[in-house]
């Protein structure tokens, strides 16, 4: 299985941890719902090269501070809707990543990236528009810290947990 593909989630705090989950199972579609709510970095990091993603990735953590979130907004995506994350730290420590995987990276983590929690996905445009019009009405930005790293296999639907990378 060292060939999955991996996946590279960033870790939050508790409390944020809590809130976004609490979202996700409320409005994702329960038969879609294979992880719990996460923040993607990266959809595929390549699994044949682990032991060096993994010695990457213990490097970057162990000298990365805790990481200051803004939870700034709702995103409308059609069929779902994403809470953005503001963190210029974060978008370096991707940038830092990226770098080390260059040549490695999927077509999608080539792209530009915009920090977000998903909480409803693949439902029906409408669902997805009354339930961001309804989050947008009452919300109010609010502050979350990223605390680590997580590496995970991706087995075709649910994931498999590699590693922690705690900063």
């Amino acid at each position: 299985m060292h060939d999955d593909p991996l996946i590279l989630t960033l870790t939050l705090d508790e409390e944020a941890a809590a809130f976004f989950e609490a979202r996700r199972r409320a409005y994702f579609p329960p038969e879609r719902n294979k992880v719990p709510a996460h923040l993607t970095l990266f959809h595929q990091l390549p699994g044949a090269e682990i032991d060096r993603v993994e010695d990457v990735l213990a490097d970057l953590a162990a000298i990365t501070p805790p990481l200051a979130l803004t939870v700034s907004g709702l995103r409308f995506m059609g069929a779902g809707v994403a809470y953005e994350i503001e963190a210029p730290d974060l978008l370096a420590l991707r940038r830092a990543i990226a770098a080390e995987f260059a040549g490695a990276l999927s077509g999608q983590d080539g792209q530009p990236f915009k920090p977000h929690v998903t909480i409803q996905n693949k439902v029906a445009p409408r669902k997805a528009k009354e339930l961001h019009e309804t989050l947008s009405a009452f919300f109010s930005p609010f502050a979350a810290t990223g605390t680590g790293l997580d590496l995970w296999h991706y087995r075709g639907g649910p994931w498999a947990h590699r590693a922690h990378f705690p900063f």
